[in-house]
């Protein structure tokens, strides 16, 4: 007969972060919210594409705009968060339409960072043209 073992595993207990950061990653396609606590720590996200929106209609910015108020609750309800630093990361539409959308769900703004890469260097040339 074989021993069947039983491990209780830990419940993973609600911390409180009342201050963390939001990051917005904003492209052409779709917006993903992700807010964590002050070391980069995932506590909740959504994106536009998870909100219910399909092909082009993720990229806008009424979409951002529902994800950020969805992940904004999310990390109010569960880890009583109230103040965040936001990273801004790309061009898409949903840049402004999400950190505007975070008054509306009480959480207070700090500071704005854009962290978008900005390529130095680039690709390699193509070859010289032959005459």
């Amino acid at each position: 007969m074989a021993e069947v073992s039983t491990s209780t595993r830990k419940k993973k207990s609600k911390r409180s972060v009342p201050y963390g950061q939001m990051h917005i990653l904003a492209t052409f396609n779709n917006t993903i919210i992700t807010f964590s606590d002050s070391n980069g720590g995932a506590l909740t996200q959504a994106s536009a594409g998870g909100c219910g929106f399909r092909g082009s209609k993720k990229g806008t910015a009424y979409a951002a705009q529902v994800a950020t108020e969805k992940a904004g609750a999310a990390a109010k309800q569960l880890h009583g968060l109230s103040k965040v630093d936001v990273f801004i990361k790309g061009i898409g539409l949903g840049r402004e339409a999400a950190v505007r959308s975070l008054s509306g769900i009480d959480i207070q703004v700090e500071s704005i960072k854009d962290v978008t890469g900005v390529p130095h260097g680039g690709v390699r040339p193509r070859k010289a043209r032959r005459v």
